[in-house]
């Protein structure tokens, strides 16, 4: 029946293979392990013996063995349906570029407001035409508001999406690719996130040497070595009898697709067929397993009987503990040998030193066999084999990387303590305090905000301790990002600032509640999303000084014109299309600026930093003070030749400085000759775009009547460009000079 019809007290059958419909009350149970990654995060499928106490939960997959259950719980009360509760509890978030863009839009309206009736009152009382004043009043407001700015913002925000998928990340909210920039905190997954999820056989040890293994995955691209020289199985007859295990007692199987190899069955086991692979063993033969006795949470082992060319051989594999204790010898190739207390405490010791290292050990054991005899007794000792899901190659870079930017890197994981410390060593995460959920559960706020501002990782985390972190680091005013990819991290991501769910492993549950989805699973593409961030915002901070020194100018000049009287500098279609057709254009451009050199060499931004700060400011005020002065000087100049010809040499003026401006706001740091002065092809063609359009409108016909402008002359032209060189040049030599003052005093 479809599974939606399912109540409590139904009898379900459980199959390698089948996704658990309802959370359930195994009943019985056959060599049965689910993959829980989704709702716990352990990433080594879990055993289940179908005692009274085990439970399997629904969206969680079978992986090996069948069993029988009785449902429990459906929809809303399952644990996957409560974790879906906990994720609707998160409140929705504003970005911080909403925030702070809705503060300047709110600063900007009451400045335009209040400045417009101030001049227009000015002008009533000092007897100027009233009709004329609220013209100009309107005017002034229009001078004041960038009115191209939200259009600019979605445009350049747009881009950047566009330019992040080709990163390999989608985002689902245009915002917040901003946010991430600002990121102080990344909090991550382990598994598949740092490391490629793909358990891996990485040492072998037997009672006469040690082995090191090649390679990641389930690609068989690598090799075995010992004492520095390749070994293969026909070299060596205990690794031939040790991949044989590997080999034959097993459910995985390995198939080359293309150029990938994909696996399916028990990760485990097929870490344990991609190293009979790399170590050249032969295949088995077909249909020759006679008997198995499958896996068993009690017994922790797996036993298969397998008809060899010589003779049947029963093949075992399973906990080392289990499988040494069935012991009595071990093996030799001119005959086993009895088992020594002695090789015991010796097997015993590298077992702890595998373990310590974050290994999965698994024991091999085989013994002679009639055929019939599956009692699992008197085996002879293989050897050990340590499996790992390994890190990715470009995961410890990219936190070197986020580092180097001053950006804290938090594991949590639902693995455990020492694999978590192991990985974490191995990626170049600090290794401090290790926290498992339950320690987490009883400590209190205040305790866990002073341990999250040192090295800490946590593992056993639960859905319920990574929302508990999260926000302990809001709290702290960190700006976290917060990746995950199953169930139980969604409601840690709906609360993030910004939330990273995985595209190719990662569950619909994850994808929805986040606002950034990586296509590729992989931990260095966040850093690359954080580099694109930061990049965007300092874009907005760029073009939003733009428009606003391009406006204070217009303003510079409207306030002394008609402080001063005589007739308007600029008409209101003048000013329109200063703001929305030139402005718009070069400052859409000026979005597409590249990161500069160090954009992730300094530390995050504060959470409260503004698009527009004090120092800001004052270049605006300072590059308004002086546009406005030159085009009013400029304007008083053409006077006696007429109104027309000086408002239109005064308004091609403001242009043109508008335009040469740009320069100065292509780095808020650095000089132009350092990031390159050809480095934004689409800049130059949008100046070239938007003078050609100013000359259009001072030349052509149908532009002249809508802008009330006439021809000017190489004298108007000439004098436009002496005005426009200390915008050009003056900001590039003061950042040059900081440079140099910089690098003195280091």
């Amino acid at each position: 029946i479809p599974a939606r019809e399912l109540v409590p007290d139904d009898l379900i059958l459980l199959h390698s293979g089948d996704t658990v419909p309802a959370d359930a009350r195994l009943i019985a149970s056959t060599g049965l392990a689910l993959d829980e990654s989704v709702l716990t995060g352990e990433s080594v499928p879990i055993q289940k013996s179908g005692g009274t106490d085990e439970r399997a939960f629904a969206g969680t997959a079978v992986v090996a063995g069948h069993a029988e259950a009785v449902v429990s719980a459906i929809g809303a009360q399952t644990e996957f349906g409560q974790i879906a509760e906990l994720t609707g509890l998160a409140e929705g978030k504003q970005t911080h570029l909403q925030r702070h863009l809705g503060r300047l839009a709110r600063q900007l309206g009451v400045a335009a407001l209040g400045i417009a009736f101030s001049i227009g009152a000015l002008g009533i009382l000092s007897g100027r035409d009233v009709t004329e004043m609220m013209m100009t009043a309107l005017s002034l407001s229009v001078a004041i508001v960038p009115e191209g700015l939200p259009a600019v913002v979605t445009i350049t925000l747009a881009l950047g999406a566009a330019a992040m998928v080709r990163q390999r990340a989608l985002v689902r909210r245009l915002q917040a690719v901003e946010t991430l920039g600002a990121a102080s905190v990344i909090c991550t997954d382990k598994t598949g996130t740092l490391t490629e999820n793909k358990m891996t056989a990485t040492h072998i040890w037997t009672l006469d040497r040690a082995y090191e293994v090649t390679g990641t995955g389930y690609d068989p691209a690598g090799h075995i070595e010992a004492e520095g020289q390749r070994i293969r199985a026909a070299d060596d007859p205990g690794l031939r009898a040790l991949l044989e295990v590997g080999l034959v007692c097993t459910h995985a199987r390995l198939t080359h697709r293309g150029a990938d190899w994909a696996m399916s069955g028990a990760p485990t086991e097929g870490a344990l067929v991609t190293l009979g692979f790399k170590g050249w063993h032969p295949m088995p033969r077909e249909n020759a397993v006679i008997a198995e006795v499958p896996f068993n949470s009690e017994r922790k082992l797996m036993s298969v009987i397998y008809q060899g060319d010589d003779e049947a051989r029963m093949l075992t594999k399973g906990a080392p503990e289990a499988v040494l204790d069935r012991a009595t010898k071990r093996f030799n190739p001119s005959g086993d040998r009895p088992l020594t207390g002695e090789d015991r405490e010796r097997i015993r010791a590298a077992y702890v030193a595998m373990a310590e290292d974050g290994m999965r050990v698994i024991a091999l054991a085989r013994r002679s066999s009639d055929g019939h005899d599956i009692e699992e007794r008197d085996l002879s000792f293989l050897g050990l084999v340590g499996l790992i899901d390994p890190p990715r190659a470009e995961v410890r870079s990219a936190i070197a990387a986020a580092q180097s930017a001053g950006i804290r890197v938090l594991m949590i994981t639902g693995d455990s303590p020492i694999t978590a410390q192991t990985i974490a060593g191995q990626v170049g995460l600090p290794t401090g305090a290790t926290l498992t959920g339950s320690e987490l559960e009883a400590m209190d706020d205040a305790s866990l905000t002073r341990l999250l501002r040192e090295d800490v990782i946590f593992a056993r985390a639960r859905p319920a301790d990574k929302m508990r972190i999260v926000t302990a680091l809001q709290a702290d005013h960190q700006i976290v990002a917060m990746t995950g990819d199953g169930v139980n991290d969604a409601p840690a991501l709906k609360r993030a600032d910004i939330g990273v769910a995985m595209g190719i492993r990662g569950t619909d549950v994850a994808r929805e509640a986040s606002d950034l989805v990586l296509l590729d699973d992989n931990f260095a593409t966040i850093v690359a999303a954080i580099g694109e961030g930061r990049r965007q915002f300092t874009n907005i901070r760029k073009f939003v000084r733009y428009l606003l020194s391009s406006n204070a100018g217009e303003i510079v000049a409207l306030v002394i014109n008609i402080t001063i009287g005589g007739p308007l500098i600029f008409l209101a279609t003048q000013i329109l299309w200063m703001n929305l057709v030139t402005d718009g254009v070069t400052a859409v451009a000026l979005g597409l600026e590249r990161a500069e050199p160090d954009h992730m060499e300094n530390p995050p931004r504060e959470k409260d930093t503004p698009v527009l700060d004090r120092w800001g400011l004052g270049v605006i005020c300072l590059m308004g003070l002086y546009s406005g002065t030159a085009c009013y000087w400029i304007f008083t100049q053409h006077l006696p030749g007429g109104a027309e010809l000086a408002r239109t040499t005064a308004f091609t003026a403001m242009v043109s400085f508008e335009k040469i401006s740009v320069f100065a706001f292509r780095s808020l740091h650095l000089p132009c000759w350092r990031i390159g002065w050809l480095s934004n092809p689409l800049l130059l063609c949008a100046l070239v775009s938007t003078m050609g359009a100013q000359a259009a409108a001072v030349y052509w016909p149908p532009l002249q009547v809508l802008l009330h402008t006439v021809p000017i002359g190489l004298e108007q032209w000439t004098m436009i460009a002496i005005f426009a060189l200390p915008i050009l040049i003056i900001p590039e030599v003061v950042k040059t000079a900081r440079i140099f003052w910089q690098r003195r005093a280091a």
